[in-house]
């Protein structure tokens, strides 16, 4: 099993893309659940690919562990992502889709296939293994992906909305199942979400992100309170928070 998570740095990122420009300077803490919102086209996708190494920065450096990953290729750093399509092989079975995981070209030894039924089993998929991504429902093919972050065993986990177009009671079975394995793990986890319920059922810190920039961090429990920011209020149609408790979040890394 791999070591417990890493801290992410985006240590003064600069990206841009047409007239879109982000600006990012953070420290995400090794081992925590930070929910990462903010209105759209305010740079949550981009924060993850950035980290993921599917964009690079203008200008600054991205840092895994202390460690500049700015030249590691997507496939070499110590992450693994799911996004909202679930990135599935529409041809391979439920096993296969886990399998990548551990081999890309699907050589497994026995121990890698009894890794792959102890990752199935764990997301409640045991017994499904020979069926294929369109014989499941939504729910069951984005487990079929955290099966697969599962085998994968990296230090960080980043969730692009993968639970976005579920239903209520789904979406809160499946962040279960990510703060249950985040609990046996200890992985750094960034995840994005537009539902501040969501954030407040397993996020322990917050980043919120606003015209391309993180504006505040800190705790989930500030955030909900009255001490959140004006703007984070605003966002999720709170008008009854104080503008004096912002300070208490800093802005950036300290």
């Amino acid at each position: 099993m791999a070591e417990k998570g890493l801290a992410v740095t985006l240590d003064d990122v600069s990206f841009s893309y047409g007239e879109a420009s982000f600006c990012f300077d953070a420290e995400f803490a090794a081992a925590r659940i930070t929910a990462i919102m903010g209105p759209s086209g305010s740079g949550k996708s981009t924060l993850l690919n950035l980290v993921a190494g599917f964009e690079s920065p203008g200008a600054g450096k991205v840092l895994i562990g202390g460690v500049d990953v700015g030249t590691t290729p997507p496939s070499a750093r110590p992450v693994s992502m799911v996004f909202q399509e679930n990135n599935l092989f529409a041809h391979l079975s439920v096993e296969g889709n886990v399998g990548l995981g551990r081999s890309p070209t699907l050589k497994l030894t026995a121990a890698d296939r009894h890794a792959v039924a102890q990752a199935l089993a764990r997301v409640g998929l045991a017994g499904k293994e020979k069926r294929l991504p369109r014989e499941l429902s939504g729910g069951e093919r984005q487990r079929v992906a955290l099966a697969r972050v599962l085998l994968r065993d990296r230090p960080v986990l980043l969730l692009d909305e993968p639970f976005a177009s579920l239903g209520p009671a789904l979406r809160d079975d499946m962040l279960d199942l990510v703060a249950g394995i985040h609990a046996e793990r200890r992985m750094t986890v960034l995840f994005v979400t537009h539902q501040p319920e969501d954030a407040r059922r397993i996020g322990q810190d917050l980043a919120f992100l606003d015209e391309g920039r993180i504006a505040a961090m800190g705790s989930a429990a500030e955030f909900f309170n009255q001490s959140g920011p004006d703007a984070f209020r605003r966002y999720i149609g709170d008008r009854g928070g104080s503008v004096a408790g912002s300070q208490h979040i800093a802005r950036k890394r300290t």
